[in-house]
């Protein structure tokens, strides 16, 4: 008998305001972030599979950006992926994605938000018993988040939203596994015609809570890592985060008179000189980058820097930056093709 190929399902399809000028132009899983897009970073997480080979991905896209681009971006960067595109229209939650997603789902499936950068090795899935598993981490205040209450045998009793104690501070990160897709869809279809919603939208937390209602066993996975790319500020702060883990990754770039102070990651494209890169840089593909200093920040593909000095700066696609060469450090925040002269 021929095992049920895992679906891993990744729901993007937000309008991203908390990444904007950035996600007027792309969708927020296509920003960089350490050396390559933060959805190659969630990609990344799914190598340590049972079966990773027979994985089929579902990624719920927004519309015009998301369905235009993401398509593309896996074609190109995955092209023997199994990946099914769904257009979420409406933005009514997380259940209600799942629940559009719903012809492609059928035996195990994990689902994973697209800013959920997280440190955690999914082998053991191979001889998981539980219906459910809802990955989290003790923070030291929970009440921004949901927290997952286990009873005293272990399983988790129910989900809280943005609980008013500190006693639980057990964060749920926004991944979770399911033995049955059929069995979460049931509790989806159950969540909808009771109108179970909090501001309009249907949250994965309240379906689990109506499959656990219904005798299902769900457990949780402690983790100890947990990176977000959902604003600029948290972009720059998990930027910093992986190029300290994975080190330096400086490609054999054109430069001359560089000083490179690690950890920073340089595309082998790019064109630098009479420049300071790092520590914390990241610069993407076919830059150029002439009397600059830039730490602490993002520089996508085919940007132009010239005599300017930048820290804690995300630059978009494109973009060109030119400064008064007087070595004043500025922090900007521009998106893709803009262009800024002081």
């Amino acid at each position: 008998m021929t095992r049920e190929s895992i679906k891993i399902v990744i729901p993007m399809a937000g309008w991203g305001t908390r990444m904007r000028p950035h996600t007027w132009s792309k969708p927020k899983p296509l920003v960089s972030v350490a050396g390559k897009t933060s959805l190659e970073h969630v990609m990344d997480m799914f190598k340590t599979l049972p079966d990773p080979e027979n994985a089929e991905f579902v990624f719920i896209v927004g519309p015009y950006l998301g369905e235009l681009q993401v398509p593309a971006f896996i074609k190109e960067n995955y092209p023997k992926l199994k990946a099914h595109f769904v257009v979420q229209h409406e933005m009514k939650g997380q259940s209600h994605a799942l629940w559009l997603s719903r012809e492609y789902l059928k035996g195990p499936m994990i689902m994973c938000f697209s800013d959920t950068l997280m440190e955690t090795d999914f082998s053991f899935l191979d001889k998981e018993a539980a219906d459910g598993v809802a990955w989290v981490m003790p923070v030291e205040d929970p009440r921004r988040f949901g927290v997952a209450e286990e009873g005293a045998d272990g399983w988790v009793t129910r989900f809280i939203e943005k609980p008013q104690s500190m006693d639980n501070n057990l964060v749920v990160v926004g991944c979770y596994y399911f033995r049955s897709a059929e069995q979460v869809l049931a509790a989806i279809d159950d969540q909808m015609k009771r109108g179970v919603m909090l501001k309009n939208e249907y949250f994965m937390t309240d379906a689990i809570s109506i499959m656990i209602e219904g005798g299902a066993k769900v457990r949780t996975q402690k983790i100890s890592t947990w990176l977000d790319t959902g604003t600029i500020e948290a972009t720059l702060d998990t930027n910093k985060v992986l190029l300290e883990k994975i080190g330096s990754q400086v490609g054999k770039f054109d430069g001359s008179n560089v000083e490179i102070i690690e950890p920073s990651a340089i595309h082998a494209s790019a064109k630098i000189s009479n420049s300071k890169i790092g520590p914390f840089a990241s610069i993407g593909a076919n830059c150029r980058i002439e009397n600059a200093q830039v730490s602490e920040s993002i520089v996508e593909a085919d940007c132009e820097i010239k005599d300017a000095a930048l820290t804690r700066s995300l630059v978009g696609k494109q973009a060109k930056i030119k400064g008064r060469g007087d070595g004043h450090v500025m922090q900007l925040n521009i998106g893709d093709t803009s262009s800024v002269e002081l």
